[in-house]
């Protein structure tokens, strides 16, 4: 399951179970609880003490990992570009994302995302159609159509890519007032529950049904078998299963008990009964 390392992770998941409960959390403020509930002073300490891990698992020394980090930095700099505004308002509009929307707008030399129930981000060109943030591992990449207007974004995080195909202003009002609706009504997706654990047991077993998922959830799925294996197989088989409520991009939101202990589950579920998206924290 997650350590230390998935700290960015854990803070995305933290803010959206509060977000469930209408609590809402900036992406520093998460950060700076994940790092309190590791016992560290603050999110300054927990990322050196990632930095420190991921150079010992490169086998490199202090010294050229401090000369690479400097190096990176530069090189990131250096790789931002200026885009004229006009480009910029070419992406500026509203992409479906699963369930629910993110909404790009333009931001003086910069755009700024935003997904359903989340703060925005701030992405800066390093490409034609490429876009990064300077905080965290999160990209977007803009596909376009013969007119040079996007007609989707792909948007990459830890190594997963997510495609969200552009839907006009008045289409986006619809899927949010859904999700409002079915968190207002605390009411779960049916199918969901018997989805969460097929999918727990197949994963548990090392063998996933991919043919019940959507394309991104199976690649990640795949990616990250032996890890996810070996964290719900130690945890043993279900013993029970709860609902606690919807999360703001419309997932249902499990806590599930296995006889060695709890899990936290994320899943949506497709208008088939695909599995669109599914992830997990310890816990419950």
């Amino acid at each position: 399951m997650r350590d230390y390392r998935d700290a960015k992770a854990m803070a995305q998941t933290l803010r959206e179970s509060l977000n469930t409960r209408s609590v809402s959390l900036t992406v520093s403020e998460s950060l700076e609880l994940v790092a309190r509930l590791f016992g560290l002073a603050d999110w300054n300490v927990l990322a050196a003490r990632i930095r420190s891990a991921e150079r010992a698992g490169s086998g490199r020394s202090n010294e050229e990992s401090t000369k690479t980090d400097a190096a990176d930095q530069v090189r990131s700099r250096a790789k931002e570009i200026q885009l004229p505004q006009a480009v910029l308002d070419r992406y500026a509009g509203t992409y479906q994302f699963h369930s629910a929307v993110f909404t790009v707008t333009r931001e003086q030399d910069h755009l700024s995302g935003r997904l359903s129930g989340q703060s925005s981000a701030q992405y800066y060109a390093v490409g034609e159609t490429e876009f990064a943030t300077r905080e965290i591992d999160v990209e977007l990449r803009f596909t376009l159509g013969p007119d040079g207007m996007p007609t989707a974004v792909i948007l990459r995080q830890h190594g997963n890519d997510h495609t969200m195909p552009r839907i006009d202003a008045s289409a986006a009002q619809e899927p949010q007032r859904a999700i409002e609706v079915r968190m207002s009504s605390r009411s779960a997706n049916p199918g969901t529950v018997a989805a969460l654990r097929r999918l727990i047991e197949s994963v548990a077993s090392g063998r996933p049904n991919y043919g019940e998922m959507s394309a991104d959830l199976a690649e990640a799925t795949h990616k990250q078998l032996p890890r996810l294996q070996s964290g719900l197989s130690e945890l043993g088989p279900i013993t029970s299963m709860e609902f606690l409520g919807v999360g703001a991009q419309g997932q249902d939101v499990y806590s599930v008990w296995h006889q060695g202990g709890a899990s936290h589950w994320h899943i949506t579920l497709g208008n088939d009964g695909t599995i669109i998206s599914a992830f997990v924290t310890p816990g419950p």
